[in-house]
Order: C-alpha cells, then structure tokens, then sequence
C-alpha cells in the first residue's frame, strides 16, 4: 500500500482500527483510508471481523457491507447509520448427567456407523520435535488440556433411542511411546491412525516416536465428532503454552453448552429465518454432477483417496489476487470460480453445487474451544457457457455472500429439508468441495525445542473429489484429493492441470464468455495439432483439410463425393450442409480448441458432422453409441 497513514478521528474510528489491527494480525497501526482487502483480508476474516465488532461495540454490522465499505472511515460512517444491536452470550447449561449433540455432532454420529467409514472421520496430524524433550513436562501438558477441555472427556452413546454425550470427570489419558529409525517412521504415523470407539473418551491420542534422543515424532489422531481444524490449532498452541509453564485463562463455557445454545428454542427461531434462504436457493430440481469416472461409482461409497499437489508463482497469484480486488471480490471467489467452469466444461452442466468449509465459530464465546464447529456451506452456482467470467463472478459473489450471511444453518438440517435422493455412493447434495486456507501459520516456540510439520499422506477421501487451495509464501498451493475408487492418477493429473490452465485463461481475458476460456494446455494443443495436421515439409504451405476440400468443392461441385449405402451426396451437397452445421456450432459456442464429442453411427451423416466441426475450428472425439452408457455420457 502506498497510501498515507491517516489516523483515526474519532472513538468509533479507533476502535474499529483497532479491531481491524487484531483480525489482519497487524504490528503496523491501521489508517482510516487503508482498505480491508488490500490488508490481506479476506471472506474469513470479514466474517471473523463482523463477530468482533458485534461482541465489542454491540453492533450487527453485515457481512456484505464489509465489502461495500472497507475502510475504517467508510465503515464508521455506516455504523452511526445502524442501530446497536444486542450481543447475547451464550449462557452456561444447567447441569445434567448428558446433554444434547450439536447437529454437526449428530450428524458425525450417525456417519461414524457407516461401513467404510471408520478412518474417514479421524483428524490425525504429526509434527517433528528437534532439541531436548522433557517427557513429563511432555505429558503434563497433554494432561492439562484434557482436564481443560471436557469435549477431551466426553463420550458419546445412546439414551431413550437419542444420541447424547456425557461428560466424565476422568479419562485415563496415557502418550504412547515408541522408539524406531528413520525407515519405521513413515509407516508408524500411518499405524498411529486407528478408529476410535466413540462411547471411550478420551477421543484424543498422542504418541511420541523417539527417532533420536534430540528427534522425536509427535503423533496425535482425534475423532471429529470433537474437533475440528481449528481446535487442532487450539490443541497445539496451548499445548506450546502448557510445557512451556505458562497459566491459561479459564474457559468461560465449554463445547456442551453451545451444544444446550444451539439446540434451544431461542437459536431455533434465529435459524428458522435463515432457513428460508436456503431453501430458496435449493428450490426445484437438484443437479447430480455427471464428472466422468474411470471405473464405476460403487454401490457404496469407498472411503479411500489420495492427494495430489501442484503449485502456482506468485506473479500468477498475484494476479488472481489483483483480478479479485479489481472487482470487489476475494481470491476465494476468483477460483471458485474457476473451479465450477472447470466442472461445467468437464460435464456441460451449467448448474453446479460445490461444498464448502466454514470455521462455524462466529460467535465470539467458541473461539478459544476444542470441538466441532464446522460447517459446510453447499454453494450452488450457474456457469452458462455464454456469460462473462466477469458477470459469472459477480454471480459467485453475491452467492457466497449470500451463504456466508447465513452460515449458522446447519448443513444437516439442510439435506433432511429438501428433497435430495438418499444414495449411499454419494456425500448428499454435492459431490466436490473446494476450500481456501488463509492459514495463519505461526511460528511455534518452546523451549530447547524447534517444532516443524511432519507431512503424512492423507488416504482418506470422503468426497468425490476436493480441492483445497493454501496461500504460501512462494504463491499458492492446489491439493486435489480424490476417491480412488473412481479416479485415476493420470485423470486427476489431467484435471488439475486444467484448472491451472483455465485460470492462466482467466487471467489472460476475464471479460470472455466461459464458452471462450480454454483449458487445454500447450502440449495438449500441440498434440491435437499435431495428429490433424502432420508435419509438411516447408515447401508447400498445406491448408487445413476443410479448407482444400472447399477449394475441391468448387471445382466439381456435381462429382460424388460420398457414397455409403443407399445414400450419396456430391461436393456441393456434402460443403452446402457442413456449413449450415458449422454455423449452428459456432452460435451454441464452439470455436477454437473445443473438443466435440460426435455420437453416430457410421454414415454420411458421420463425415457432416466431422467437417462441420472443423470449419467451426474444434476438434472432433468419435463416440462409438455401442460403448457403455456412463462413458459416453
């Protein structure tokens, strides 16, 4: 930024500068002229910035004006504007020998008991410890925080045919201790991950694996059903603080009374409005996305997946960046975005559901709790072949803003209220989730100790497919996760490279229709090229074949130029309805580079149809109608 630091005028101003200071993780003061996004702020934090500023000024400021007024001197201006809202804590629930599961809580529950689903809903994670370990300062800590947490001493179990949780005073807690070598440790932190029985808290395992005396490998699995991505932030930032000997501030409330919260009549009747946006935006038929797969989708869903990761530069994500902030919108718009024109250029569906992560901790009292908070959003979107990506981005953006407005409304409560067909091959209402990390990665500090991430192969997938996009310093990073069952490695590979192929597309003319971004690569292009069009020698510059059989077409119109059967067409014949096919594919968006599918039976019609899209300046795939009906879908 190379505005001028302005300072705040008035109480309002430096509060909410202040506010602003402590979302953007900020050393340098906040002028009232700097704006939000330009600071690195993004959906997340504008969504964490709204709770703030509702627990310390007692104001409801929405989500989407954070976007319309984003700087501290448009956004004060707009808050005199509003009335103060009411900040309500969430109250600590009576006591009882269990309470009610939150809905994410009941719908892990009920997960958990599928077939194949065991693993699939563990949040394991391993990090390498270099320096002197103190084993009992080691262990204490992990003890303090189950005494802390009491999701740590929860289980969970069935009471009158509900699913209910209940709370223990203790739970036998013990770190596992191995000793192994370099060669063991890859396979040690993949036997570390093992189903939990759900009725036995404590839902949490730790290991340590002492490579060295100086190295050791902290392994640590939880269930879901009391974690999240964010608690495990929480577990090992306090973790850091426990060996480290510092005292933490008492919890306020814990995990079950969000749970009592959440489940009263009260937050019903709050959700019950949001209720109404949802099911406007899931009215009518729903779209099953027809990606296609390489083996057949079995009966039931198989859990298992793999990952693959690519990286783009920062000059590439810069640009995406700037694309966003150009037209008001975030990076995660951008390639979300991007993500659904891929899936609408893989399926020719231009209505699209896509899941999405969301922290689910908007309500400032569950920040600092272990347990599970999140939420998916399921964000259905339109790419039409003849919109702008502009205009199309516009769309996502209100979209998404839409849904994050009403975030509250548990994802489960969505699926039981519209009619989505119960099929037990697929995740409900939507088959892909794309996720961007903004992770705020800290430096971890302990004493005599350095902490670093020990990478583990994820082998679970719940989901078709996933893309989980990271900023890291070197640019962005794209992990595309996939359900082995049905993909390929080469396919996904494919995949993946054109989604960085479309967006480079993007960046190189965003007003273009989506029909117009390609996203072949280069040396696919060149292959395509390459097999129409052999190599000549450089002496006679060789037209297209198209082109060379009009140039034929005019000299001997009458002469036959096809004959199959009973049916025969001459040159003029032949040209004269290629044209008219041509014509019709341009106008419904094919052009240079599009691939065309051409279903036909070996006939006249067959040669038509392969001209035709020539002249349109495609390239044609034969389908063979006897091939099975998925892959010719």
């Amino acid at each position: 930024g190379g505005r001028e630091y302005v300072a705040p005028r008035t109480e309002l101003e430096a509060k909410l500068a202040a506010i602003w200071q402590d979302v953007l993780v900020r050393e340098k003061a906040v002028g009232v002229t700097d704006n939000f996004f330009d600071l690195g702020g993004h959906s997340l934090r504008a969504t964490t910035l709204v709770s703030k500023m509702h627990k310390e000024l007692g104001v409801e400021f929405p989500l989407r004006d954070v976007f319309r007024y984003s700087t501290v001197e448009e956004m004060a201006a707009a808050m005199e504007r509003l009335e103060i809202g009411s900040f309500t804590a969430i109250p600590a629930a009576e006591p009882s020998e269990y309470y009610p599961l939150s809905s994410a809580q009941k719908r892990l529950y009920i997960l958990n008991q599928l077939e194949g689903a065991e693993l699939s809903y563990n949040i394991p994670g391993a990090m390498l410890l270099e320096g002197e370990l103190d084993r009992q300062r080691f262990e204490e800590a992990f003890r303090g925080l189950v005494a802390r947490h009491e999701t740590l001493r929860t289980g969970f179990e069935m009471v009158k045919g509900e699913a209910v949780q209940r709370i223990y005073e203790e739970a036998a807690f013990q770190v596992e201790y191995v000793q192994i070598s370099e060669e063991q440790a890859e396979e040690t932190v993949r036997q570390f991950v093992r189903p939990f029985d759900l009725a036995k808290p404590p839902l949490l395992r730790v290991g340590l694996a002492e490579l060295a005396p100086d190295r050791h490998i902290l392994m640590f699995d939880t269930h879901h059903i009391v974690s999240d991505g964010v608690s495990v932030d929480v577990l090992i930032e306090e973790f850091v603080r426990l060996y480290s000997g510092e005292q933490l501030e008492p919890l306020r409330i814990q995990y079950k009374d969000y749970a009592v919260w959440q489940q009263s009549d009260e937050q019903k009747a709050q959700l019950a409005k949001q209720e109404a946006y949802w099911l406007d935006m899931f009215r009518g038929e729903l779209p099953v996305l027809e990606l296609p797969t390489d083996y057949p989708r079995p009966a039931m869903q198989s859990y298992e997946g793999r990952t693959l990761q690519l990286f783009m530069d920062s000059e590439k994500s810069e640009g995406l960046k700037r694309l966003a902030a150009e037209n008001g919108a975030t990076l995660y718009m951008v390639l979300l975005a991007g993500y659904t024109i891929l899936l609408h250029k893989y399926t020719g569906q231009e209505d699209v559901v896509v899941g999405t992560p969301i922290a689910g901790r908007n309500h400032s009292d569950v920040q600092p709790l272990i347990g599970m908070f999140v939420n998916t959003l399921a964000i259905r979107s339109y790419p039409a072949a003849g919109k702008t990506f502009l205009d199309y981005l516009k769309e996502i953006k209100e979209t998404t803003l839409g849904a994050f407005e009403h975030q509250n409304y548990p994802f489960e409560e969505l699926v039981d209220k519209v009619n989505v067909a119960r099929d037990l091959s697929r995740n409900p209402l939507f088959d892909t989730m794309f996720a961007l990390q903004n992770t705020e990665n800290l430096e971890i500090q302990l004493p005599g100790l350095h902490l670093s991430t020990y990478a583990s192969e994820e082998i679970v997938s719940k989901f078709d497919l996933s893309l989980d996009v990271t900023e890291i310093e070197e640019g962005l990073e794209y992990l595309f996760e996939y359900a082995t069952a049905l993909y390929k490695t080469e396919t996904v590979e494919k995949l993946a490279a054109h989604y960085l192929q479309l967006l480079e597309s993007i960046l190189r003319n965003p007003s273009a229709t989506i029909a117009e971004l390609g996203i072949l690569t280069p040396s696919e292009k060149d292959q395509i090229l390459g097999a129409f069009n052999p190599a000549q020698p450089e002496a006679a510059p060789a037209a297209a074949f198209h082109q060379l059989f009009e140039e034929q077409a005019k000299r001997t119109p009458e002469a036959a130029a096809v004959v199959y059967e009973n049916d025969r067409l001459t040159y003029a014949e032949l040209n004269e309805r290629a044209n008219r096919l041509a014509a019709t594919l341009r106008t419904s968006g094919i052009g240079r580079e599009t691939i065309v599918g051409i279903l036909a039976e070996r006939s006249v019609d067959l040669l038509v149809a392969v001209l035709a899209v020539w002249k349109a300046g495609g390239a044609y795939v034969p389908l063979d109608p006897d091939y099975p009906a998925e892959r010719v879908r």
